[in-house]
């Protein structure tokens, strides 16, 4: 299918595909994104997804390609004319999980009808065997608006006969409940007019019940009904007959439970989830229920056409999504590498995972993926960009205004206790069974009791300093040993002593005594059991505990606040940024770059601009409290919102707040505080303090929306509004050179710059959905062409300055490939009255340099600056010390005509007298 080889990675677009823009709505896209210098497309999950989906994580059937999108087809088209510009594709796939619920997934309705009959009961990670004998054997369904007897009372339990399938379900809105075919005899007899073939059919079905092949042999009968229904006589008897099971009766409440009591299933209010779920979830999204992976059949079933469309030469790698949910990370990934080594013909393609790192976390090693998705590199630029001296300042102001804990960790495991008594408690009652189990295998500690081996595991998650550990049939390594070691004693700290004895037998089982000790047989399979359910318990309890819930509590700065982040740090030295560039290069050279996401809480450029207030911490606090005098007059209640909601309200105003919003365009602000209050309400119900998903708080929200749109729109919010925009416009211009900066930075260290779809503009959004609002790819393709530099630095606010120079850089990577790629990266030392406003560095490969030089912390040197620009007299002496021979003649800036060096050292104010940030390329 290739017009010419595919390049090589080089930088990628993520894409974030729905049936409002498909496939073949982004092949009109490919010229541009070629002409940006983009190598590979990087697309959100394409397989089939729920009807409507946004995002594609919800596949209903992984057998083929999403028809909203334009299925196969559309999908070859789009191939097709990336491969006429020599681009590839990275595809993200779902192997954690698909959607359930609903009436659209087919392997699930199958185990809805038959239970563990279906061939896909053992493809979901479901607990048939349950220590409630109401649940032994069936799987709770939670999906009911209402307790299940309101359910039935209330008839939102219908019996629906579906004449095209000829089969029986209930339906509860858009739920469907498959009912056993071994139970359609009593469905179809009927004593009013019998009717001899539909009659013996019935009986047929009731043999079903005694036939161990039921599944198959349930088959022709089934095609046998619909023959039979096609005699509008026999359909009006099946009518007639489900007129019986009407609830709202008395005869039929008792005829339609007792029908549901024989089914696999046991019909529940979704708010029994919590407690009683007896199959692993996402999180705790009902409609997203886990499967077993690591089971080979479920491999082959759920990766069955990625790798049709890998062998065809149609994906260029792939992406995992949420690898720590899976039982074994590193074994599902070195399988995946053998499947694709052998499909991809002698080509590598990169496999890249999903994975949150903690504070001195590294990706292990021995994967055999080429990196993760670039989370901890958001992480890094963006601990580089924050003044450490803002910490205390900014900390006390929160501490003080809120009555909130200033230090994130405090927030992060209160939120944990919550979630591990809330919404997980189902789960970790799970691994407390498990770990039980393995008490009692042993006389030495069949004495532990489930409620202490329950506190225990508690605090263990409560503390536990990354997301997973990888526990292995060695026991725990020498790494996870360390993350392990600090649970441990943060549990310690909380226990009581008369349950150290239980923490330390605890340890014991979950990697401190290898199972492969174990003989073969129930006690090893028990205590793997155990590891395997604790490591799937930890990551997502952190994930609900920080990503959706504390990141959403506390807000010292919100720029330290997103996914990925170690919002425990404030900000970090030069030195440790160059470390993790060098690190990255030694192990994985082509991890992904990201500095926005799908997943992000702020843009890249909304967490840019609020980086400069640690700069300005202490003239920040004092325009805190203007504001809140000035909020005075919004206020209908003296604590609505709450102090934390309003400081949190004003950072996420002054981060988005649009850079061409003028105070008399109406439109735009009306526009603006829809996207606001879409934000607001998502995070005050994450936050989960005022109100939340499963409990709005509908009194509270309406006045927070109240005070945010009078803000934002009323007369009466005119000073405050007019106070807040004096304050953006008076950091903007420092918010968009740490913007450049960053952007310069992700295109330049190594790994593999990934631009999220749009970002080649300012981007001021939100959280989801803010940040996956339509692209205005026309404009941004008008604007791609050569403009003079003193036009883009006096129209910076439009965004233009930022594409020129990602296309300029993604230009000198192509034409540079292996330096970018695999050249040596060397920390440049400055010097001078500002050194420590600049960082540079130097990349060497083949007889080639790049030098790369950006401001970082300059919100001083710009105060009272219109333009996102250093004067280049406030960089007096600053300049960069090289430690090679370069002249000017042989020393070319890609954004400068001038680069002044004498004794081996670089002037700043030339280098960067022209344009914010500077890349020089050097030939030796």
């Amino acid at each position: 299918m290739s017009a010419w080889p595919i390049q090589t990675l080089r930088a990628t677009v993520r894409l974030q595909f729905h049936r409002g823009f498909t496939l073949d709505q982004a092949v009109p896209l490919v010229p541009y994104f070629a002409r940006l210098g983009i190598s590979h497309v990087y697309a959100s999950p394409l397989l089939a997804a729920r009807a409507g989906s946004m995002h594609g994580y919800d596949v209903v059937d992984p057998t083929r390609v999403n028809p909203e999108l334009g299925g196969e087809p559309a999908l070859r088209r789009l191939v097709a004319s990336l491969r006429e510009h020599g681009m590839g594709l990275i595809l993200d796939i779902v192997s954690n999980h698909m959607a359930v619920g609903g009436g659209d997934n087919p392997w699930w309705l199958d185990l809805l009808e038959w239970g563990r009959l279906s061939p896909y009961g053992e493809f979901f990670d479901i607990q048939w065997h349950s220590p409630d004998p109401l649940m032994e054997g069936q799987l709770l369904l939670p999906f009911l608006g209402s307790d299940y007897g309101v359910a039935l009372q209330d008839a939102t339990l219908p019996l629906v006969f579906n004449a095209e399938s000829g089969t029986f379900h209930v339906e509860h809105y858009e739920h469907h409940f498959p009912i056993c075919p071994g139970d359609y005899g009593e469905l179809l007899r009927s004593d009013d007019n019998p009717n001899e073939a539909l009659k013996a059919l019935a009986d047929r079905f009731s043999a079903l019940s005694y036939q161990t092949d039921a599944r198959s042999l349930a088959i022709p009968l089934k095609e046998e009904l619909q023959q039979l229904v096609s005699d509008p006589h026999i359909l009006q008897t099946i009518q007639r007959n489900l007129t019986h099971y009407d609830s709202k009766t008395e005869d039929g409440f008792q005829r339609l439970h007792q029908l549901l009591e024989r089914q696999s299933y046991r019909l529940a209010s979704w708010r029994t989830a919590a407690d009683d779920i007896n199959w692993r979830r996402f999180f705790d999204i009902n409609e997203l229920g886990g499967l077993r992976v690591e089971r080979p059949a479920v491999f082959e079933a759920t990766h069955g056409k990625i790798f049709q469309l890998i062998g065809e030469g149609l994906i260029d790698g792939l992406r995992i999504d949420h690898i720590d949910g899976l039982a074994d990370p590193r074994s599902y990934c070195r399988k995946l590498r053998r499947r694709l080594d052998h499909l991809a013909q002698g080509r590598h393609l990169p496999i890249y995972v999903e994975k949150i790192l903690g504070d001195g976390e590294t990706l292990p090693t021995d994967w055999s993926v080429d990196g993760s998705t670039g989370y901890e590199f958001m992480n890094q630029l963006s601990l580089l960009q924050h003044d450490p001296d803002g910490e205390h300042v900014l900390g006390d102001l929160w501490k003080r205004r809120t009555e909130r804990p200033s230090a994130f960790i405090e927030e992060a495991q209160l939120a944990r206790q919550q979630i591990l008594n809330g919404s997980l408690a189902s789960d970790c009652e799970s691994v407390a069974q498990a770990l039980l189990q393995v008490a009692r295998d042993d006389l030495m500690t069949r004495d532990l009791t489930l409620g202490s081996i329950r506190r225990v595991l508690q605090a263990l998650i409560v503390h536990f300093p990354v997301y997973r550990t990888y526990i292995t049939p060695m026991g725990r390594s020498a790494r996870d040993e360390v993350f392990f070691q600090q649970a441990m004693d943060g549990a310690r700290q909380t226990l009581s002593e008369a349950d150290w004895p239980v923490l330390d037998s605890v340890a014991g089982w979950l990697g401190g005594q290898p199972w492969r000790r174990k003989p073969r047989g129930r006690s090893r399979k028990i205590l793997k059991h155990a590891c395997v359910r604790f490591q799937q318990l930890t990551s997502p309890a952190a994930a609900k505990a920080v990503e959706d819930t504390a990141l959403y509590r506390s807000a010292v700065l919100l720029s330290r606040n997103d996914v990925g982040y170690n919002t425990e740090q404030f900000s970090a030295p030069v030195s440790d940024f160059h470390a993790v560039n060098q690190q990255r290069l030694a192990s994985f050279p082509d991890n992904l770059l990201a500095t926005a996401t799908h997943d992000h809480k702020r843009g890249e450029d909304t967490r840019a601009r609020l980086a400069v207030l640690s700069e300005r911490s202490h003239w920040y606090a004092e325009q805190v409290e203007l504001w809140r005098a000035l909020a005075r007059p919004l206020r209908h209640d003296d604590q609505l919102p709450s102090s934390a909601d309003e400081l949190i309200l004003y950072q996420a105003l002054l981060g988005s707040w649009p850079l061409d919003l003028r105070d008399d365009d109406q439109a735009g602000f009306a526009d603006y505080a829809k996207r606001v209050w879409q934000w607001q309400q998502k995070a005050l119900r994450e936050a989960k303090l005022q109100s939340s998903w499963s409990a709005p708080n509908e009194a509270y929200e309406n006045a927070a929306q109240a005070f945010t749109e009078q803000l934002l729109l009323a007369p009466e919010g005119e000073l405050l509004r007019g106070a807040l925009a004096k304050t953006v416009n008076s950091i903007a211009a420092a918010g968009a050179l740490n913007g450049l900066a960053q952007t310069l930075l992700r295109m330049t260290v190594p790994g593999v710059p990934d631009l999220y779809q749009g970002n080649e503009y300012w981007d001021f959004s939100l959280v989801d959905p803010d940040n996956r609002r339509p692209v205005d790819y026309g404009r941004r393709e008008q604007t791609l062409t050569a403009t003079p530099v003193p036009e883009l630095l006096s129209g910076w606010r439009d965004g233009r300055i930022k594409q020129d120079l990602i296309a300029q850089v993604l230009l000198l990577r192509t034409e540079h490939s292996e330096l970018f790629r695999r050249g040596s990266y060397q920390a440049l030392e400055v010097l001078g009255s500002q050194a420590h406003n600049v960082l540079a560095f130097a990349r060497e490969h083949g007889g080639q340099r790049v030098i790369v030089i950006v401001p970082i912390r300059c919100a001083t040197l710009l105060e009272n600056s219109a333009l996102p620009m250093v004067d280049a007299l406030r960089w007096g002496d600053t300049r960069v010390v090289l430690p090679f021979d370069a002249s000017d003649e042989n020393l070319k800036g890609l954004f400068s005509s001038t680069a002044v060096t004498k004794n081996r050292e670089l002037h700043v104010s030339a280098a960067l007298g022209d344009f914010p940030v500077n890349l020089l390329i050097q030939h030796v």
